[in-house]
């Protein structure tokens, strides 16, 4: 009885606790995401009434509690992934299980990229699912099925392979990995040669690229976070980056941002980021995004390449994992991609 008590107090301190654990910079990507998160005008539900695919599993009252309840997920898969891919989630949250815009900060509860590899490869739950308004919390106990997320670095990947566990990588979408400067910085263009010159210390002053003569303040993101992992393998290609001070290092992807649109930091600043992220889910004002080599970051440069940097997101799920594939399926069919669409995401096709 005293086991039931205790259950009982800890399940209502977890669903009292999602609007706090959301701010709170210890709790993962929500703590990352500062503008409005919530479905956009004209949405459309695209999975039909009659579709019961993927849907929760048993919600089982809480024995010697009132109002508290369990949820088991069912064929609907437990979910981690990147900051970046939270509003998927989401999207995915309203089209299959029709979930409450208020519930969505709770049962969305993504770990950050190298977190939620950790848990896909181990067999680890996601312990902070819950869907408020009906007082449940979800089986804590789950491991999770599917990761939304980039494309994992050498060390996870390594990870994996050390565990004996076979990753499948689905793209369902189209990103940029993009290059901000302060908006008052007159360069609009760097070339790749001249980002990785940059990012080498080869580069010190942004006269050297077009600019005037003031030093180049380059920003970093931590080694294993889906950003900096982009940085060593897509634009640098292995090469070494040159080690950065501490305080040129963003712990967090609002950081990143924030960073290089802060006034004091003026024409000096340059750091990188992804382009939906810039865009939805961070206060960017005072940041600009350059072009390389001349192309933009738009939709169409996206999905036919032009733009140098062109990145996916991937659903990345266990081998052998039937039910996760069928919904990934999905995800990358004609109606998974309005899903896609509707999220603010650039669709395949």
């Amino acid at each position: 009885m005293k086991m039931k008590k205790l259950l009982c107090i800890v399940l209502a301190c977890l669903l009292a606790a999602v609007p706090a654990l959301a701010e709170n910079p210890d709790t993962g990507s929500w703590s990352q995401i500062n503008q409005a998160v919530s479905r956009k005008e004209g949405w459309q539900r695209v999975v039909s009434e009659e579709d019961e695919r993927f849907q929760l599993g048993d919600i089982t009252p809480l024995e010697g509690s009132e109002g508290l309840y369990i949820a088991a997920y069912g064929a609907y898969p437990s979910m981690d992934g990147s900051t970046v891919c939270v509003p998927m989630a989401m999207e995915l949250a309203r089209q299959w299980l029709n979930l409450e815009e208020g519930d969505m900060n709770g049962f969305v509860n993504f770990s950050t990229t190298p977190y939620a590899y950790d848990r896909l490869i181990q067999g680890k739950a996601n312990p902070l699912s819950t869907i408020k308004s009906q007082g449940v919390m979800m089986d804590d106990t789950h491991p999770i099925d599917l990761i939304l997320a980039t494309y994992p670095n050498a060390d996870e990947r390594q990870e994996a392979a050390d565990a004996g566990v076979e990753l499948v990588y689905v793209p369902f979408c189209y990103d940029a990995f993009v290059f901000l400067v302060n908006d008052q910085n007159p360069v609009d263009s760097l070339t790749v040669r001249q980002i990785q010159e940059i990012y080498a210390g080869n580069v010190l002053s942004w006269s050297q690229v077009g600019g005037e003569n003031r030093v180049v303040d380059a920003y970093q993101r931590p080694h294993g976070s889906g950003s900096q992992t982009a940085m060593e393998e897509m634009v640098m290609k292995g090469a070494p980056i040159m080690r950065a001070n501490e305080n040129f290092i963003s712990d967090g992807m609002a950081d990143a941002v924030q960073q290089v649109g802060n006034y004091s930091n003026g024409q000096s600043a340059i750091g990188y980021s992804y382009l939906y992220y810039v865009n939805a889910l961070v206060e960017s004002s005072g940041v600009k995004v350059l072009a390389v080599d001349g192309v933009t970051p738009d939709d169409e440069n996206l999905q036919s390449g032009a733009y140098p940097f062109t990145v996916n997101y991937y659903a990345v799920y266990r081998a052998g994992d039937e039910n996760t594939a069928a919904f990934v399926d999905w995800l990358v069919s004609d109606a998974g991609q309005e899903a896609v669409r509707q999220a603010g995401y650039v669709t395949l096709r």
